[in-house]
């Protein structure tokens, strides 16, 4: 886990496949009630960044005190929405980090291990036990099956979809937005790409070589220096923490 959660790479790949499903969540209207989301996308990402951190780089009672503060800030706004956040929308946000974790680490680094996956699919585990989050799959194999049927259930293109993605190309810029967009279609299963009408093939598939092979010479950060939004650099930088 701190391999995957280690390098800005994986993180940024990440959260674009999470942008993108997120988009197409029935529980989406809970991101506008706070409106945090659509008003400052990156701005956000960084935040829920800071949490995983904290959760996966800390000694155990700290990463607990990291997912008690998470806890605190829904239970604070279901308070203000007078409802509950629905359990299956909790589920599916700990289904997307250990999938795009999955995903991720393996179109940029290599294929993971049963162990390995098991390993992403346990931590994740804890900090939705420690959330208190009702019918948790018990292992890797039960959670690719509740995964699949998350999937076909709770998905579905809103008007909060295309206004989000609206939202996405204003912050980041009709450049960025298109590499965004390439970069989701890499890690995003495949009911995301047909409910968002994604092509199957990324542009960004051949230039994976070229890029992995710039890290190896340390010649990759110029290359996000060149894509990257001048105000988040040196948080993007601030992500690489790999031991």
């Amino acid at each position: 886990m701190r391999q995957i959660w280690g390098k800005s790479d994986t993180i940024l790949f990440i959260f674009a496949g999470a942008a993108a499903e997120f988009a197409l969540s029935k529980a989406v209207d809970w991101l506008y009630f706070t409106n945090r989301l659509p008003s400052d996308p990156l701005g956000r990402l960084f935040s829920t960044v800071s949490y995983a951190r904290k959760i996966v780089f800390s000694e155990k009672e700290s990463a607990h005190r990291a997912i008690d503060t998470m806890a605190a800030i829904h239970a604070g706004v279901e308070a203000k929405r007078g409802q509950s956040i629905p359990d299956w929308a909790y589920r599916d946000v700990l289904f997307m980090l250990i999938d795009y974790s999955i995903r991720s680490f393996e179109v940029l680094e290599r294929k993971l291990t049963a162990a390995e996956k098991q390993e992403v699919f346990n931590v994740f585990y804890e900090v939705g036990s420690r959330m208190g989050v009702q019918a948790l799959p018990l292992n890797f194999k039960e959670w690719q099956r509740m995964r699949q049927e998350h999937l076909s259930q709770n998905l579905a293109h809103s008007h909060y979809t295309d206004d989000l993605f609206k939202q996405y190309r204003k912050h980041l810029g009709s450049i960025r937005y298109k590499i965004l967009l390439e970069a989701q279609i890499l890690v995003v299963p495949r009911r995301v790409k047909e409910l968002l009408a994604f092509r199957q093939f990324s542009l960004l598939s051949p230039l994976l070589g070229l890029y992995q092979v710039s890290r190896s010479v340390k010649m990759d950060w110029f290359l996000k220096e060149l894509i990257l939004p001048e105000k988040y650099k040196a948080e993007i930088r601030e992500l690489n923490m790999e031991p």
